[in-house]
């Protein structure tokens, strides 16, 4: 970033905060009083943090986003920069408005984003240096996302559309009544009840405005993209601008909270019809038992032609030939590993091309000549670039300690745009030169902090478990690690139950901070996580209180022997399903530890399934309903049949709007040890849904978690 605008910013941020409407008030990048090399949370908080990048089609400079939090206005702000090819950075976007999703014109010479300064989020312009902005959408609900069609003559804008298919509407005479009249499943999703859902819009483009907006799934009941972390990726233009594909799961409430079976459709916008490429003409739908797994019923022996599971996130060749998507193969899993199929519009074949890597892909996008794809997945505890041709011909091309994720290709088709992130680092972006394979910085947006803190070692360790296989460890040891002293050392469990311990960084379970305050941070990829085959993946699928958890105990039995591991003082960690873990191994960890702490866990299985929004999840996990497969474990040695057994003090976090897992979870955890006499702590955040996204509930969350730990396994 150049100096003057650092420095402004830097003055900005030191003035008097009042209100973030104000433009004197804009949060930028700030650079936190540091008392130590130490990682802090409001240093952590104080990191921008990178979004979106594309660069222009001359390749002469770039546009990125980032967004920066207030921990004293309790708000974040989305900004956009102009990177120069000398490396020069220029803020573009100097209102106090967020402002985000930029993307270049073909000619380069405006950017199309969307802005909220006017109170609601539309579309606007601007030229490409920053100049004449201006508001081209004018509609009465906001725009969530954008995709300009590539002859720039239609865009599709994704905005909320009214959903009553599962709550009724109000009385038009009682309109303070707040009461709901539910009259089916999926009534609440994630941290929200479901009274809208999104649609996309296609539109008639111009730097004049948007004209000509008509609802692609008009009077249809379903979400585009879906919830509830679904974006503009599901969407695609065909490269002549007459197709749009898009991605949906078409049922609603019971049928939808049980299965994951979304398709592909074709939308064709100059005859207004539509085709699922997903399923054969002669397909017929199977009503499953909804109480139980789909694992083994009727409906997934169609899977062969029928693309049963989550298909998401089409791109068409640039030829126009082909369309690609990821694929799961099985309804009811929302875990299955995503292949790539490639579907070819001329004769309807499809072809999965990375059946030979056996782990999931995560992004990916086409090669200039529409021969090669090239993707991302997890392998070993690291996210690596690889390419596969149509035939399936998968070859690794990027090495290293870290995690790529692929923003695009660059216009000229030669490199990968990537954004690249470790546990040391937090996602910055780089440019990948395919023929030489070698990277590049772009983007140096945390550097300050790189160069002010002191970063402890990462390294990875394989440990035996029970059954004589191998499990992957990451240690990540405290800043200035003295190998003759004894530290205290934290069990990691991971949640997902089915996310891999790879080399991300998180804003609030982030491994740095722990070993920043003394800890050795124990990470185990314990059975049940990718990127060690299908094997290794779906050995936790109805068997939540066996090997993973025995793989758990493996890693810090192992660890503990090493004479730097204080064994007197070990911590339990770990949220969602790691919540659960804490929970399970709180009754069951024959006192290896002297202090737990559980974020948004599963303490009741039989509450957790009819309490749970997504059915689905439950059904493959457990089996079914407690009804109808009573003899799973996950049913049997529930945690809280343990509690009889708790005897370590315990920290119980939960947000009060995660629907996925409920707050009462929580707070039967808490009751439950309080009622033993087992020294507990309980913090609820009643704005919060299964993540923190608040600052100062961030920096809440952190300081109560830091404090239960040392007080336990300091004092």
């Amino acid at each position: 970033m150049n100096l003057p605008l650092l420095l402004s910013l830097i003055c900005l941020l030191m003035s008097p905060l009042t209100s973030i409407a104000t433009s004197a008030s804009v949060i930028g990048k700030s650079h936190p009083v540091l008392s130590s090399d130490l990682m802090t949370p409001e240093a952590l908080w104080s990191m921008g943090r990178i979004g979106t990048c594309q660069i222009s089609p001359d390749g002469k400079h770039s546009i990125y986003t980032v967004t920066y939090y207030s921990v004293e206005q309790n708000k974040s702000h989305t900004v956009i920069y102009d990177l120069q090819q000398d490396g020069n950075t220029r803020l573009i976007t100097e209102d106090a408005a967020n402002e985000t999703s930029p993307v270049f014109t073909r000619d380069g010479s405006h950017i199309i984003f969307l802005s909220n300064r006017n109170g609601s989020y539309q579309l606007w312009s601007m030229k490409a240096d920053g100049s004449d902005k201006r508001q081209l959408s004018h509609l009465d609900n906001d725009i969530s996302d954008f995709l300009l069609s590539p002859d720039e003559q239609k865009v599709v804008i994704i905005q909320d559309v009214e959903s009553h298919t599962s709550i009724q509407p109000h009385y038009p005479d009682l309109p303070l009544a707040s009461g709901m009249v539910i009259d089916d499943l999926n009534y609440k999703h994630w941290d929200h009840f479901v009274t809208s859902i999104p649609h996309p819009f296609l539109a008639s483009f111009s730097y004049e405005g948007i004209t000509k907006i008509c609802d692609i799934l008009q009077d249809e009941p379903y979400e585009c993209p879906m919830l509830p972390f679904g974006g503009v990726e599901q969407l695609a233009w065909s490269p002549d601008s007459k197709i749009i594909a898009y991605t949906c799961r078409k049922k609603t409430g019971v049928a939808y909270v049980t299965s994951t079976d979304s398709d592909i459709y074709l939308y064709d916008t100059e005859k207004g019809t539509t085709r699922n490429i997903c399923k054969s003409a002669n397909y017929q739908p199977i009503e499953p038992d909804y109480t139980l797994s789909f694992k083994n019923q009727p409906l997934n022996a169609q899977k062969e032609d029928n693309n049963m599971g989550y298909d998401t996130n089409p791109l068409f060749s640039p030829d126009g030939q082909y369309i690609a998507w990821l694929s799961m193969e099985r309804d009811g899993y929302e875990s299955d590993r995503n292949r790539l199929c490639v579907y070819n519009l001329q004769t309807g074949h499809k072809t999965y091309i990375t059946e030979s890597f056996q782990s999931g892909v995560d992004t990916y996008c086409w090669s200039a000549d529409s021969r090669f794809l090239y993707f991302t997945g997890v392998w070993h505890g690291t996210s690596m670039v690889y390419s596969t041709n149509l035939k399936g011909k998968v070859k690794q091309l990027t090495e290293g300690i870290c995690d790529y994720s692929i923003m695009g290709l660059t216009p000229s088709g030669k490199e990968l745009l990537l954004k690249k992130m470790s546990m040391s680092m937090a996602p910055e972006v780089y440019t990948f030169q395919l023929s030489t394979c070698k990277e590049q910085s772009l983007t140096q947006e945390n550097a300050w902090f790189y160069n002010h803190l002191t970063m402890g070692k990462v390294e990875d360790r394989w440990i035996a478990t029970v059954d004589g296989k191998q499990e992957q460890v990451w240690i990540i040891y405290p800043p200035h690690f003295d190998s003759n002293k004894k530290y205290p050392t934290l069990l990691f469990c991971e949640g997902g139950p089915q996310s891999a311990i790879s080399q991300w960084w998180s804003f609030r379970w982030n491994f740095q901070l722990m070993a920043a305050q003394g800890y050795i941070v124990i990470a185990p990829n314990r059975r049940g996580l990718p990127g060690y085959g299908m094997e290794w993946l779906e050995e936790i699928s109805g068997d939540y209180a066996g090997l993973c958890m025995k793989d758990y105990l493996s890693a810090i039995d192992a660890i503990k022997k090493e004479p730097y591991v204080d064994a007197d003082r070990l911590g339990c960690v770990g949220a969602s399903f790691g919540g659960y873990s804490v929970y399970w191994l709180a009754g069951h960890h024959e006192k290896r530890f002297k202090a737990f702490i559980a974020h948004d866990g599963i303490f009741n299985t039989h509450q957790q399934y009819g309490e749970t929004e997504e059915i689905w999840f439950p059904n493959w996990d457990f089996g079914g309903a407690p009804w109808a497969n009573s003899h799973n474990n996950a049913f049997t040695d529930s945690p809280h049949l343990s509690v009889d057994k708790w005897d370590t003090p315990i920290l119980c976090i939960h947000g009060m709007k995660d629907y996925r897992i409920l707050h009462s979870q929580a707070e039967a955890a808490f009751t439950s040890a309080r009622l033993r006499g087992v020294p507990a702590q309980l913090l609820l955040l009643p704005d919060e849904n299964h993540w923190v996204l608040k600052p100062q509930n961030g920096i809440l969350w952190q300081r109560t978690y830091f404090n239960w730990l040392d007080k336990w396994l300091k004092h």
